[in-house]
């Protein structure tokens, strides 16, 4: 039956989807169950919510900005599908009070927690497309993300999930993902430095330091992502360098063999002059000589 759910707005044909998409895997009840191997909890729902969301982000900045190159478009896209970006929405609609969690996660702080609040969200953008199609969910993405898109269309904002953005970055180069490892922990223990070292590939890793494991991280990837940047970076220029000799190389070439064949004319005439004075001999033959050095 239908059901409206007031913080976005949207009145679910389907309720079903929404007690799914409501539902942390911490608390799978029998009331939640049903038949035909429904959802129970929101996982599916979590991870086709962001297949939805990095869609209609992306079609946004496409749109948005027709001389926006790639890159520009991923570092955006990073920014407003972290899940921080995600908790923040997830908090400004009170998201956390809606959500159906077991009394040990939600004695622990569950409803406040980043992570569980940007997985919700995400199943919830998933149960909305189902329930009523693509043009109503990417209403609705662009109604909770209008305050932060805005900002977008007068400068690209700056990244603030550097882990998030080196994951997208290393996908679409097909390097893999990223391996972060805690590599040193300095200090005293109620202050500890932590090292966190991050490798792609072979690639020689990025180390940084923080007073938290998460912000070393941070800043790790901060730093690998800097480089692949500039590595891709120079990568362009070089290719739209090369493209750019290529006609010129182009034109030079037909103008030498143009040149050439001029030549050819011009010489032709008194080429034929020549052997026709020594009997078809060419003149250097004629008086003994050679054409080219003696072999």
């Amino acid at each position: 039956m239908p059901r409206l759910f007031p913080p976005i707005g949207y009145m679910f044909r389907d309720e079903r989807l929404l007690e799914a998409a409501l539902t942390h895997r911490s608390c799978v009840c029998e009331c939640f169950a049903r038949a035909g191997g429904e959802e129970h909890d929101n996982q599916r729902l979590e991870f086709l919510g962001d297949a939805v969301l990095e869609l209609f982000i992306s079609e946004y900045l496409f749109s948005l900005r027709p001389r926006l190159s790639e890159g520009a478009m991923s570092r955006a896209r990073a920014c407003f599908v972290c899940e921080g970006k995600l908790a923040e929405i997830a908090r400004n609609i009170g998201l956390g009070e809606h959500l159906v969690i077991s009394q040990p996660e939600d004695n622990s702080g569950g409803r406040c927690k980043s992570s569980l609040l940007a997985d919700a969200l995400e199943a919830l953008l998933g149960a909305v497309f189902l329930d009523g199609g693509p043009e109503e969910t990417r209403s609705l993405i662009m109604k909770l993300w209008s305050p932060y898109l805005s900002v977008c269309s007068e400068s690209p904002p700056a990244i603030s999930d550097y882990k998030t953005a080196l994951q997208e970055l290393t996908q679409r180069k097909g390097l893999g993902l990223p391996v972060y490892s805690l590599s040193n922990t300095v200090g005293p223990a109620h202050q500890p430095t932590f090292f966190i070292s991050v490798r792609v590939g072979s690639r020689p890793p990025a180390t940084a330091m923080a007073h938290s494991k998460k912000e070393a991280a941070q800043n790790a990837a901060k730093i690998l992502l800097r480089d692949l940047m500039d590595e891709e970076a120079a990568g362009a220029a070089a290719r739209d360098a090369a493209q750019e000799r290529l006609p010129a190389a182009g034109r030079s070439s037909r103008d030498c063999g143009e040149e050439r064949e001029a030549q050819a004319v011009r010489v032709s005439p008194e080429a034929r002059d020549g052997k026709a004075a020594c009997g078809g001999q060419s003149g250097l033959d004629r008086c003994g000589g050679r054409e080219g050095p003696e072999d």
